[in-house]
């Protein structure tokens, strides 16, 4: 099992891994080639940077994100300028999905014992966004959330828990607003 693989599946790893620089200047210099691109231009290369990207589904610059391999997108999705993707581990954005600008997904995080963090260490959990999430402009959504089809992520929110299908949530951290019909 690679280290990249171990990272993804939330076990240890060995960040120094030469493995590690070469799958981010692989990710960077697509996503040079994709932040001075326009939408249908920057296709083919988000197409090799993501794990999938499906059909007609558009993510517009600036994007950013670390490796770009652990991302998959669902078809019919609009993803806003300015998101960033810690993809750590695997972020899989469902179908019909629209995603507002400067929105934040974090798979990462670090421990709350302050020795361990300056060795670095980082426990990384899966994102998972299901079919016909609406998430607003400026969302943070943390490490290991799922978010419930059709769900509402008011703008400005930051998601800590997992948020259940036909749910508004809104906040810091994000609460219940209401259920949707």
């Amino acid at each position: 099992m690679t280290e990249f693989e171990k990272m993804q599946q939330g076990l240890d790893y060995d960040a120094q891994a030469p493995e590690f620089s070469a799958l981010r200047d692989s990710a960077f210099e697509l996503l040079q080639k994709i932040n001075q691109s326009q939408f249908d231009k920057a296709k083919p290369y988000l197409a090799s940077l993501l794990k999938g990207l499906g059909e007609n589904s558009i993510v517009c610059p600036p994007f950013q994100c670390e490796y770009g391999k652990s991302i998959r997108i669902g078809r019919d999705c609009f993803l806003n300028m300015g998101i960033t993707m810690l993809d750590n581990a695997t972020i899989t954005i469902g179908n019909n999905v629209l995603v507002g600008p400067n929105a934040q997904f974090y798979t990462p995080t670090h421990p709350l014992d302050h020795l361990q963090r300056r060795k670095w260490e980082v426990q990384c959990l899966p994102i998972v966004v299901e079919d016909d999430v609406w998430i607003g402009g400026n969302v943070v959504i943390c490490q290991g959330i799922t978010i419930g089809a059709r769900a509402i992520i008011a703008a400005g929110a930051v998601v800590t828990k997992d948020v259940g299908a036909d749910t508004m949530v809104g906040g810091v951290p994000a609460k219940f607003i209401k259920q949707l019909n």
